[in-house]
């Protein structure tokens, strides 16, 4: 029998498990792992989620491999907001993906985790060129005397809820629509570095976000709110070039309302609500500041709780 090593500490062992790649944890996800916690619940054990890293398509088809909507960390974070007690992180080597899906049922759950039960979504593929699912693994869990539960389709207008049409939507400016779907921002996380000062001459400083390992979304100006030392201020981003100077090199600016502070080179995250409007040229510095006042404002004004 194929053995694996997997970083499974003795307090995840014997739990209920639900895999996937849960990028962006989205409300399919949350409702999967409602699902968790009650079969959890029943069997006297604890809800375990286990994610994979990287994306098992980075591994086989680097070059088709999608734009995360999470990092590693923020998806373990969403995961135990979620309901998940533990999270497992499963290294995806070629070793793991060469698998049969029964291999994958044996080394992983049963070996691996000792599973006491299994959630799974609807459209849940395992084992080696994708060839086990749900069916197959309800077959697996019965023989073993695992119990298995597979969620219903979470849709929305007909649509169904899934990371993929979740990106289309960031990639199209319906940013607000993907954040419903999400159940949370859309967060970004990169690292603070210096640019030309343009934004402080003109009365609003911006942090300059480069590396960002998530996607990026549409080009354009866009609302936001970032944490810093316990405290929320509201943050206007610009994503994209800057064609008022006629610059054509992409760049992720944000003005962070009401800071003051040193932000050079550190990580720095902002949670994106929806988005103000598409970039535009403007005609003179005068008309392009008092945008940015109203972008501003309108930042603000979502930050405020709706009665």
């Amino acid at each position: 029998m194929t053995r694996l090593t997997i970083p499974v500490t003795a307090g995840q062992l014997h739990g209920c498990v639900a895999i996937g790649n849960f990028d962006g944890v989205h409300l399919g996800h949350a409702v999967m792992l409602a699902a968790l916690r009650e079969l959890a619940a029943e069997q006297g054990t604890q809800a375990v989620a286990v994610t994979f890293d990287p994306h098992p398509i980075a591994v086989l088809r680097p070059e088709f491999t999608p734009p995360i909507l999470t990092t590693i960390q923020d998806r373990i974070e969403l995961l135990r907001a979620a309901g998940a007690d533990s999270v497992i992180v499963l290294p995806v080597t070629k070793s793991l993906l060469e698998m049969t899906a029964e291999q994958f049922f044996h080394a992983v759950v049963l070996d691996s985790f000792q599973a006491k039960g299994v959630v799974e979504g609807p459209n849940f593929r395992f084992g080696r060129e994708r060839k086990g699912d749900t069916a197959m693994l309800q077959g697996f869990c019965e023989r073993a005397s695992v119990p298995c539960r597979i969620v219903s389709p979470v849709e929305t207008n007909g649509q169904l809820i899934s990371s993929s049409h979740i990106r289309e939507l960031i990639c199209s400016r319906s940013l607000h629509k993907a954040a419903q779907l999400l159940g949370h921002p859309y967060r970004m996380t990169g690292i603070v570095r210096r640019g030309a000062g343009r934004g402080a001459g003109l009365g609003f400083p911006t942090a300059n976000l480069a590396e960002v390992a998530t996607l990026l979304p549409a080009h354009g100006v866009y609302a936001g709110r970032t944490t810093r030392d316990g405290r929320c201020y509201p943050v206007a981003v610009s994503i994209g070039p800057n064609p008022t100077f006629g610059e054509h090199r992409e760049k992720v600016e944000c003005h962070i309302d009401g800071f003051s502070g040193d932000l050079y080179d550190k990580i720095f995250q902002v949670d994106l609500l929806a988005e103000i409007r598409p970039l535009q040229s403007f005609d003179s510095i005068e008309r392009l500041v008092q945008q940015i006042r109203e972008d501003v404002e309108t930042t603000r004004l979502m930050q405020r709780p709706r009665g």
